[in-house]
């Protein structure tokens, strides 16, 4: 299961991960964030070891979800070493996400 994240614990996670960290947007009433959440836990399955993946809900952590400029969900921010790497809006497949973990993972 993926582990939510908050506005108060936000920052302590991505930047002091030994691992890429992937960061997904979410909000429960969101039926598109629903399905993707379904995607990133098989997806999960795969690279536990090699990334950790979070989610954070939009409607109960405004801080973190304004300070990154999150308008649109479900929103998946990559990071790695701390720094933002990649965003995308809007739902991927579960091939696109393993080939975007496999780039954040390998650069």
């Amino acid at each position: 299961m993926l582990q939510e994240i908050n506005d108060d614990n936000f920052e302590k996670l991505i930047s002091e991960s030994e691992k890429p960290v992937l960061v997904d947007f979410w909000a429960p009433w969101c039926a598109p964030c629903r399905a993707l959440s379904v995607l990133l836990e098989e997806v999960f399955s795969e690279f536990h070891t090699k990334v950790s993946i979070f989610k954070l809900n939009v409607d109960n952590n405004p801080k973190t979800s304004d300070k990154h400029g999150i308008r649109s969900i479900p929103t998946m921010i990559f990071f790695k070493n701390g720094e933002k790497k990649d965003i995308h809006i809007g739902i991927l497949s579960k091939e696109d996400i393993r080939k975007k973990l496999d780039a954040l993972v390998i650069s």
